[in-house]
């Protein structure tokens, strides 16, 4: 197991806005930046009874994010991302070196 660092926040705020929500729920979005850790592989998210569990958790750069990485997050193209994470977070810069967690998940086979 890597050693990742502690958790900066909960599993249950990985993924709390309404429009993110409906993109999990409807398996357009399969993954969520964010600045800390708030859920490690093998974990278990639950959006409207549905679990999600915690596949990958790894650091990247913005500069190092796709097109296929903004599609990861609902999203059509990096520009696309970048403007709605912005619109989210007004102060956050967008510093190319800036490192992000990615937290990527999938549905929970019953």
């Amino acid at each position: 197991m890597t050693n990742y660092p502690e958790k900066t926040c909960s599993i249950e705020r990985l993924v709390t806005i309404p429009e993110d929500v409906q993109k999990v729920l409807e398996g357009k979005k399969w993954a969520t930046r964010r600045n800390g850790v708030y859920a490690y592989p093998g974990e278990i998210m639950t959006l409207e009874g549905k679990e999600y569990s915690i596949d990958k958790l790894y650091e990247q750069t913005l500069g190092e994010l796709t097109d296929e990485d903004a599609k990861s997050e609902g999203h059509d193209t990096v520009e696309d991302y970048k403007q709605t994470m912005l619109s989210i977070h007004e102060k956050m810069p967008w510093l190319p070196q800036m490192k992000v967690w990615v937290h990527e998940y999938s549905p929970v086979q019953k």
